[in-house]
């Protein structure tokens, strides 16, 4: 069984999409550390030929709080409904505005200020939409001896609890592995490259890895399902470079 884990990110780009449609069981991580210069809460879309950035409004608390403590603020909803309407006036013009503008009036009309729960539930709508089957587990959930684990042995201790044969990374963590750890453990350890993908944005020049909405507002499913196919699997180091 081939498993991926990640952070929970806000509408994340099609590689995040690309990783989850490949594996056999998703986790995403809710007892991690909120950063605040991550992708937990922000991303890009395209404004005016330009990509811009946007964002969830989310309660100032303790840094250093995990990600399911974290909650938005108490005037969250006046702040989306203003964002869905950016997204409006940015992509009323695209092909299948008409077919993606529910999904994210859904998605920005809270049903939970808990900021995991809140992307907990762009990403299940976002994956029913795209039509991936992927089950999601949250990883508080799983049955560990000690969730406070971090990084390389979390992830391996997640595997193993899950039954895991692959464990499967984006190809940006590829130097944060090492390739002997998880053979020791009885897992293989391969990365996930995105090829170059490219799609007419209103005749402009392309702007890559944007969220996964702009890929919806210009893209069938049925292309972006063929979108999800665009990549390499890489073997991991033998061990990691010194």
């Amino acid at each position: 069984m081939k498993v991926a884990i990640m952070q929970p990110y806000l509408l994340p780009y099609i590689g995040y999409f690309q990783l989850i449609n490949v594996v056999d069981q998703f986790v995403i991580y809710d007892n991690i550390e909120f950063t605040k210069k991550s992708w937990i809460k922000r991303n890009r879309f395209l404004s005016n030929g330009q990509a811009k950035y946007f964002s969830i409004p989310i309660k100032k608390d303790h840094d250093h709080l995990p990600v399911i403590e974290r909650q938005l603020t108490p005037d969250a909803q006046g702040n989306l409904n203003k964002l869905v309407r950016q997204f409006e006036q940015a992509y009323h013009k695209a092909p299948y505005f008409l077919h993606v503008l529910p999904l994210l009036k859904d998605i920005f009309t809270i049903k939970n200020y808990n900021l995991f729960w809140f992307i907990f539930y762009s990403l299940t709508k976002t994956l029913s939409y795209l039509r991936i089957t992927t089950p999601v587990v949250v990883s508080s959930t799983i049955d560990l001896a000690d969730h406070s684990l971090r990084s390389e042995q979390k992830v391996i201790s997640i595997c193993q609890a899950l039954g895991a044969s692959d464990y499967i990374n984006p190809i940006g963590g590829k130097l944060l592995y090492n390739h002997s750890d998880f053979n020791k453990a009885g897992i293989g350890l391969t990365f996930l490259k995105p090829h170059s993908i490219e799609y007419a944005q209103f005749g402009g020049d392309f702007l890559p890895w944007l969220s996964i909405l702009d890929v919806m507002m210009f893209n069938s499913v049925e292309q972006i399902q063929q979108l999800l196919q665009q990549f390499t699997l890489e073997a991991a180091y033998y061990d990691q470079p010194t």
